[in-house]
């Protein structure tokens, strides 16, 4: 996927008739991947309005594309700005993640650190939130300070000195993703297997990650509700980067409870340090040392997964993930100090109405009640309280006593407080006999 500047220019753009290309989408027919190219390309630069690409992708999302279809809007993506090819530059092996986006996942704040001391550079290009979902740029500007706008001679020697660098799609790279990432988010086009694919993949190629981790969210609080579709679109995400000669993982992971604890910017800060010190909770900290491991044992440190699993527990047990953490945060500018994280002013605790089991934990309920208290966007301009969201103090197979404490709502206000209570209260299931448990992990796909 080399940019070249006829390529980049998007050559007959201004042939496009937008509407007539929607109008066959939303008939089910297969456009050519120059067509989807010129209507994209046009897209970012500001040739084709908003409404237009949200009718378009409205047509995707009930018509779907096929596999060239989407190996075309990725490429566009890619295309529509400059790439990094991070391998050469470094000389090095560079490996990346990305979640699908879940309730309560930070997993980036706790992996990059672990994998960037085990010496392996992590590089990667990072999304804001999506409805009810936290996004990883969100959660890192709850660090005071914390730029995400570095340039690329500034990366590229974060990369060489530290290891690790987290950016957002900056208007240099892949700028198309960066205006249709958010347009989806206010018009109900999240869910399309291909859309969502494309928007991913065309971050990690762009970067020219040699190894990519995927970890798909499968649940009621993730965008993929079922193992088939989750399924499918890790193929979807592993048939492009195969396309594009990346090696891909896919995980999938449950996603019907929110990931760890904590909900909410600084909430979550706060728990992918504790994971760093080692002291997170168990099914984040479960999540986190399999992604690190994965990511490992793809690098070139030769590792088989076994060791790889070993490294990331050292990184963790001597304190060196910690310190890494503390040297990237401050090379982009922000204060590692967790003392300075903001706090809501207002702190109210969720009672059990019973005692009994904790059968269910609904993790789209929890992320819907946190983003009401301000933890996210309904609209793509609106601003972010980092300081609001929930810690769920008890989660699916705990037992509890009537009284005693289901979560803690961290609040601007007591109205918005009171209706988080009842919220996470109603999001929560207690019965007589404990719930069928299952890990983290689901199922595994891809990879060599």
């Amino acid at each position: 996927m080399q940019v070249d500047a006829e390529r980049q220019s998007g050559e007959g753009a201004g042939l496009i008739r937008a509407a007539e290309l929607i109008e066959r989408k939303r008939d089910g027919q297969e456009l050519p991947g120059r067509e989807i190219a010129e209507l994209v390309l046009a897209y970012a630069r500001g040739e084709v309005p908003d409404y237009q690409l949200a009718a378009f992708c409205m047509a995707v999302c009930f018509q779907g594309l096929s596999t060239a279809e989407t190996f075309a809007l990725t490429d566009a993506m890619v295309r529509s700005g400059e790439t990094i090819d991070l391998a050469t530059m470094l000389g090095r092996r560079v490996v990346d993640k990305h979640s699908t986006g879940g309730v309560g996942d930070k997993t980036t704040l706790a992996v990059g650190p672990i994998v960037a001391s085990c010496g392996v550079p992590f590089g990667k290009i990072s999304g804001r939130g999506l409805a009810h979902t936290g996004g990883t740029i969100d959660k890192l500007e709850a660090i005071p300070g914390f730029t995400v706008e570095l340039s690329r001679e500034q990366f590229l020697s974060q990369l060489r000195e530290i290891g690790l660098g987290v950016i957002g799609t900056t208007a240099n790279l892949v700028p198309a993703d960066r205006k249709l990432y958010a347009l989806r988010n206010v018009t109900g086009t999240i869910d399309s297997v291909a859309l969502i694919a494309a928007s991913i993949m065309s971050k990690k190629l762009a970067t020219g990650a040699s190894a990519i981790v995927l970890d798909i969210k499968v649940g009621n609080g993730a965008f993929m509700k079922s193992i088939e579709t989750a399924r499918a679109l890790a193929e979807a995400m592993v048939a492009l980067g195969r396309r594009a000669g990346r090696e891909v993982t896919c995980l999938l992971t449950e996603m019907d409870q929110p990931l760890g604890r904590a909900v909410g910017y600084a909430l979550e800060v706060r728990e992918a340090l504790a994971t760093l010190r080692g002291e997170g909770p168990e099914d984040f900290t479960e999540l986190v040392v399999e992604l690190s491991a994965r990511l490992l044992a793809m690098s070139d440190l030769g590792v088989d997964q076994a060791e790889a699993r070993r490294l990331a527990g050292q990184a963790i047990s001597s304190g060196s993930a910690g310190r890494t953490y503390e040297r990237w945060i401050r090379a982009q500018g922000g204060d590692p100090d967790e003392s300075k994280l903001l706090r809501a002013s207002l702190i109210r605790e969720v009672r059990s109405p019973r005692s009994g089991h904790i059968r269910r934990l609904d993790a789209r309920a929890v992320g819907l009640a946190a983003l009401h208290l301000g933890a996210g966007r309904r609209r793509k301009d609106d601003p972010i309280d980092h300081a609001v969201g929930i810690v769920c103090l008890r989660k699916r197979g705990d037992v509890i006593a009537e009284g005693e404490p289901l979560a803690e709502i961290h609040a601007s206000d007591a109205g918005s407080a009171d209706e988080a209570v009842n919220a996470v209260a109603a999001a929560c299931e207690i019965g007589d006999e404990p719930p069928h448990q299952c890990g983290v992990l689901l199922e595994t796909l891809g990879g060599s």
